[in-house]
């Protein structure tokens, strides 16, 4: 069944307009007529539908039934420090699959690559474009939101914004996430830190410590960049019962 994404206004009086994009893919691409049915994500919420009308308004739907919540009870931002190439659109696109909440890139001092505001800022809706897509393959209900690359410095006073914050890191030991569940079995909002290629330095790790963040190993292999932070979140969320 094709998913489409409702427009700002919502579902109002059991039906919703489709987006400007998904409405124009409907009926350019995929040809659809009145009364075929649809999957439709309105508000964070997950609908069964079928095309309405089609008009000078938009292509309508109306709600026919609520399916069940694809979204993840523990809310995960992943802080990714800026890989090379085209990792940042593997590590998005997989992110939205497992069921992440939000994507923020991060510039790190080991970064081989470095990004102006204009360049970040069209790589930000490049990579957004790419989680939109991933969200609708994967029924997810609501939006993974990627930002624009954000210093070392803005990352460290938002860390303590979360209910917790974790940083694997290849020299930490002794502190598993099966322990960090054991001590909060109950949150709902937590950061993952992860470095680029060439890691993290002591000194960022010594800054993240002080601003609440706790390094957490994965386990006796070093991990790839784009591999770390996707291990991280498969393992959580399977921790705290949201792939059952």
């Amino acid at each position: 069944m094709h998913r489409f994404y409702a427009d700002e206004r919502g579902v109002q009086n059991g039906a919703a307009f489709l987006c400007e994009e998904d409405a124009r893919h409907a009926l350019r691409v995929l040809r659809m007529k009145v009364g075929e049915g649809c999957e439709l994500f309105a508000q964070g919420q997950r609908f069964s539908g079928e095309i309405a009308s089609i008009g000078d308004d938009g292509v309508r739907v109306a709600i026919t039934g609520e399916m069940p919540s694809t979204e993840a009870s523990l809310r995960i931002t992943l802080y990714q420090g800026l890989p090379k190439a085209d990792k940042m659109e593997l590590i998005v696109q997989k992110s939205v699959e497992l069921g992440a909440s939000a994507v923020v890139p991060v510039a790190m001092s080991r970064c081989v690559v470095q990004l102006d505001q204009k360049d970040g800022r069209k790589k930000q809706e490049r990579w957004q474009k790419i989680a939109r897509e991933a969200c609708k393959q994967s029924g997810r209900c609501q939006m993974l939101q990627v930002s624009e690359p954000i210093t070392f410095k803005q990352l460290l006073s938002m860390l303590p914004s979360h209910a917790a914050a974790i940083v694997p890191w290849e020299d930490a030991r002794g502190y598993s996430l099966a322990r960090f569940h054991q001590e909060h079995p109950d949150i709902t909002d937590l950061a993952i830190v992860i470095g680029p290629e060439g890691g993290m330095s002591e000194g960022e790790i010594a800054q993240m410590k002080d601003a609440s963040c706790r390094s957490v190993t994965l386990g006796p292999r070093i991990l790839r960049t784009e591999t770390a932070g996707l291990c991280a979140i498969s393992a959580l969320l399977c921790l705290y019962g949201d792939m059952e």
